[in-house]
């Protein structure tokens, strides 16, 4: 069975890859941090078969800064693929915590590179990049090769992290890739996100459980995917016979307000009925015209987007009507 090493394996990708991997047949080992919380929500299918669980499924705990940890578990797991997804991945809390950001996203995929660098057997090595590296470019769509001008500490310590991964493909010889992805949701996409507050929101309302919803610019537009269809695309960058970096996008762009639209038509209701926009939201800096050209993806990789926004949206309120009843229903039953 090959094997692979998933950092942020409880994240929204890092559970669908694990699905995804073990479905193929590899054995997977996940890096997860320490805490006082041990509820893993997204892997909950996976821990309770007997089959998969400390068989062909394993945690490991460490942070991303903690170098000789994360050594010891290279060196105990032997990956045959490593798929680096961890980080502080929230634009907007990037200008809160921008030294957390700069320290995880950015530093910690640099020593997660010179871990790999020492090793006799280095794994093929996966690095999740961002569409945020891109910030105001002078071109839509973008491709690998449109220049990267971030205008977010996140997007800033992703293009750090993106062209580290990019000198030690070109100076050390490593299987490194970077997958440039834009916006990819699902029910299973954290709740400080726009997509996911506005599913949830879109929800609770149309069960009576929540009144409004407040918001900051509407305007915003976005490339927004099935998070899914995008751990498969990162799955087959690392079959390629030669490391390369790869954009992972629809190819459309869609505002805030198309995806309020989608959201709370999936339950027959009008978002302008609904929607208050605060200007605490509103970020110091925003990207723009950001799209993506997936045509390198489509010819090399035969991958292509398939789940479009308002299909995307349906979903996401769907997941989270049911959901709520049954909280509510296991609420009643107490």
């Amino acid at each position: 069975m090959p094997t692979a090493l998933i950092t942020g394996i409880t994240g929204q990708d890092g559970s669908y890859l694990t699905e995804l991997l073990i479905e193929k047949g590899y054995v997977v080992h996940g890096i997860v941090r320490r805490s006082s919380i041990t509820a893993r929500g997204r892997l909950d299918q996976l821990f309770h078969r007997d089959d998969v669980y400390n068989k062909r499924l394993f945690l490991h705990y460490a942070d991303l800064g903690d170098t000789t940890t994360i050594r010891r578990i290279v060196l105990k797991c032997v990956p045959d693929e490593l798929y680096h997804l961890a980080g502080q991945s929230h634009v907007g809390a990037s200008f809160d915590i921008p030294e957390t950001t700069c320290d995880f996203t950015a530093m910690g995929t640099l020593k997660l590179l010179e871990i790999l660098r020492d090793l006799d057997n280095i794994p093929k090595f996966l690095h999740i990049s961002s569409s945020e590296i891109f910030g105001r470019p002078d071109e839509s769509p973008q491709n690998e090769l449109t220049p990267m001008r971030p205008v977010t500490p996140y997007g800033i310590a992703k293009a750090f992290a993106t062209q580290m991964v990019t000198l030690y493909r070109e100076s050390f010889g490593l299987f490194a890739c970077n997958a440039i992805c834009y916006n990819h949701e699902s029910p299973r996409r954290g709740e400080s996100f726009v997509t996911r507050k506005i599913s949830r929101a879109a929800a609770a309302i149309s069960l009576g459980l929540q009144d409004s919803l407040s918001l900051g610019a509407l305007d915003g537009r976005r490339d927004w995917g099935y998070a899914p269809e995008y751990v498969d695309a990162m799955w087959r960058m690392l079959q390629q016979p030669e490391a390369d970096d790869f954009v992972i996008a629809t190819g459309t762009a869609h505002s805030v307000k198309d995806f309020l639209a989608a959201a709370f038509d999936a339950v027959g209701l009008q978002w302008q009925d609904y929607v208050k926009q605060d200007p605490r939201y509103m970020r110091p800096s925003e990207g723009t015209h950001l799209v993506g050209d997936a045509g390198k993806a489509a010819a090399k990789l035969h991958w292509a987007a398939e789940t479009q926004l308002p299909k995307l949206a349906e979903l996401m309120v769907q997941a989270d009507v049911a959901m709520m009843k049954a909280a509510s229903k296991a609420s009643d039953s107490l």
